[in-house]
């Protein structure tokens, strides 16, 4: 009646904690792996990040300043639309989208401002 091969949790053997530490150390490369594949994607599609070290924290904030280019953009293309009597609603981006898109450009002015009183700038 007894099976040869372990038929519940209960019966398979206990990973030894070494076993434990490997498959936590195996885990932890593939999600640093995705992660750098997900930054390498993405510099590749925003101008201007060629031949640029791979800093997360530089791919983030060339990204940033691209999409809220894009963004004013695309509303400056809606305005003129918009006056030459075409109806827009339709292209209107999420007002959420259009707020932290506001917010994010006026903290970018914020630090701006203070690095250059930080440098005796005016």
């Amino acid at each position: 009646m007894g099976s040869q091969s372990p038929t519940n949790a209960n019966d398979r053997p206990r990973l030894t904690e070494a076993q434990k530490k490997e498959n936590h150390i195996r885990s932890e490369q593939k999600r640093r792996e995705a992660i750098r594949e997900g930054f390498d994607r993405l510099a590749s599609i925003v101008p201007g990040m060629e031949g640029q070290g791979r800093s997360e924290a530089v791919v983030l904030e060339a990204t940033i300043k691209y999409m809220r280019e894009k963004i004013v953009e695309r509303q400056r293309i809606i305005a003129d639309a918009h006056a030459q009597g075409i109806d827009t609603s339709a292209w209107d981006l999420p007002k959420e989208t259009l707020d932290a898109c506001d917010a994010q450009l006026q903290r970018t002015r914020d630090e701006e401002a203070q690095m250059n009183g930080m440098n005796g700038k005016s």
